[in-house]
């Protein structure tokens, strides 16, 4: 592979961008060589936008959706498109304007040298772009992304749910995309799948713009929805990481750690509730009996997950893949 051979796709999913689509697509490098523009049944037809431009711009691909299937569901249909046109690395960018597309090198650079397996945009770099970042997205993005942490095991990242992507297609070959979430979970969802191939996963300093685009994510929706889907994947991460595909001292401190404090918890609150009935003052050996299990419970529990932080994957997969 080299830097004349090299394809590169770019995926845009298209939903309500009509005003924004063409300074994107103008703005995109010469780097790419087919750029997908997937509309995803938008009601402002944003696919005129892109074949409005097919003449001064040959890569442009245009695909169109029946149905409004979500962000996710938008997405997949580019990657299914760029892997069937054999493309090497693939390039997800929103089509809002919130992204500058010559940072697609940047992207690109760390899969070319066999550094990582995908990368990821990170808002939160640069203290400047910070103070510009509305104040509730500062504090969404800052949750989510300590609950992604969990999620997905990739502690050293941040701002899980931005759009600017890119992946090897050897390593996208491997994400089961039918099981891919197809709404707005899908970022957060692509860095579980990834931590279950144990891919190299890094960030690339970006800022975004904000203007007066109108956000599609509804915010009653992510309240709803986000805290089950991480609970599942974080469920479904540690037992595959950690007791189905191996078994170590890390798995051992999951066990007794979880017992012993469980078990500390059950023991303090039906001794607390029996002796409280009577009227009694629990002796010293009661307290220790509950608090013991409770501190040892909560060590082995603190050792676990310094082992999971410490397991962050460092040698990309694609290198090993033919």
């Amino acid at each position: 592979m080299n830097d004349e051979t090299l394809k590169i796709a770019v995926v845009i999913p298209c939903y309500k961008v009509s005003k924004s689509l063409k300074s994107v697509l103008n703005d995109i490098g010469s780097e790419v060589t087919s750029i997908y523009c997937v509309d995803d049944n938008c009601p402002e037809e944003s696919w005129k936008v892109a074949e409005s431009m097919t003449n001064e711009d040959s890569r442009i691909r245009i695909i169109r959706r029946e149905r409004n299937g979500g962000v996710g569901a938008a997405v997949i249909s580019g990657y299914k498109a760029a892997l069937k046109d054999e493309a090497e690395i693939i390039v997800k960018i929103d089509g809002d304007g919130q992204m500058t597309p010559r940072l697609i090198p940047n992207f690109i650079r760390p899969i070319y040298d066999n550094r990582a397996d995908f990368i990821k945009g990170n808002r939160f770099y640069n203290l400047k772009s910070i103070s510009r970042m509305p104040l509730v997205r500062i504090f969404g993005n800052t949750i989510l992304s300590f609950i992604s942490k969990l999620s997905s095991g990739y502690w050293n990242l941040f701002d899980p749910n931005n759009g600017f992507t890119a992946i090897h297609a050897k390593v996208l070959k491997l994400i089961p995309m039918e099981k891919l979430n197809k709404g707005f979970f899908h970022e957060a969802d692509m860095l579980f799948r990834l931590s279950i191939i144990r891919a190299v996963v890094k960030d690339i300093p970006m800022d975004s713009v904000y203007e007066d685009e109108k956000s599609n994510l509804s915010v009653l929706n992510t309240l709803l929805t986000f805290p089950y889907l991480h609970c599942n994947r974080f469920v479904k991460r540690i037992f595959y990481n950690y007791f189905l595909r191996n078994f170590n001292i890390a798995s051992l401190y999951l066990i007794f750690g979880l017992f012993l404090f469980i078990f500390g918890i059950w023991y303090g609150v039906d001794s607390w509730i029996e002796l409280s009935g009577k009227n009694v003052i629990a002796s010293p050996g009661t307290v220790m009996l509950a608090a013991m299990p409770i501190i040892i419970g909560n060590t082995y529990l603190v050792g676990f997950i310094a082992y999971d932080m410490q397991d962050t994957p460092t040698n990309p997969v694609h290198r090993d893949l033919t």
